[in-house]
Order: C-alpha cells, then sequence, then structure tokens
C-alpha cells in the first residue's frame, strides 16, 4: 500500500512552520479546516488539564497615568491545542486568534517557540 500524503495548509503567520506530526482535527488550523485571522500572540503556558485545551498567560505593561509610571500585569486565556502540537506547563507558544470554537475559546495554538518546565536526566 501507498502512503496517502496528508495535505498541509499554509496559515499565513511569518516564521510558522506546520508540524511534523499529523491529525485527522477538523479544527486544526494545518490539518483542518480552521481559519485565523486577527491578534498573534505569545505566552506562557500554565495548564494542560482540558480536553483539546490549554491556558496561557500573557504579561504586558500598563500606564498608572497619576505617577506617570507603568505596573506590570497578566492576563490569562483559552486557546485550542490541536491533537499534532505538544505542549506541556512552562513552555512558550505562539497562538492566533480564531472565530469562537466554545464560550472561552476564540485562539488556537500555532507554535511551541520555547520549551519550559522540568529537565529530564
Amino acid at each position: 500500500m501507498a502512503k496517502s500524503k496528508t495535505k498541509v495548509r499554509n496559515v499565513g503567520i511569518p516564521n510558522v512552520e506546520p508540524p511534523e506530526k499529523t491529525c485527522d482535527d477538523k479544527n486544526c488550523p494545518f490539518h483542518g479546516n480552521l481559519s485565523l485571522r486577527g491578534r498573534v500572540m505569545e505566552g506562557k503556558v500554565t495548564s494542560v488539564k482540558m480536553h483539546k485545551a490549554i491556558t496561557f498567560q500573557t504579561d504586558y505593561l500598563s500606564l498608572v497615568k497619576k505617577y506617570l509610571r507603568y505596573e506590570r500585569r497578566r492576563s490569562k486565556k483559552h486557546a485550542y491545542l490541536p491533537a499534532c502540537i505538544e505542549v506541556n506547563v512552562g513552555d512558550t507558544v505562539k497562538v492566533a486568534e480564531c472565530r469562537p470554537l466554545s464560550k472561552t475559546i476564540s485562539f488556537a495554538v500555532v507554535s511551541v517557540t520555547k520549551r519550559g518546565g522540568v529537565k529530564e536526566d
């Protein structure tokens, strides 16, 4: 039997390569029909306990006008995790905005930029 090549879509985000692993997920931006639009953000993974989803945290600076200084803030958001991408807590991921997939999920994981977490000996 000949192996059939699966189609891999170009998601249109610079410096993002499709994963080597393939999946049959219809909501995968690379192997399914999920289109990406809008914001592209980076964040640190804080939880992978949800089914096919992660929680990531973004840090940003906010100006306090009264004191003319900046304060650090953070926000947590949820993102869809395709089956072809593997992440762990502590990894830095790049996520892109997509249509709402559930009540709280409007982002999809596109790539893992930096591996973090526990070192294995």
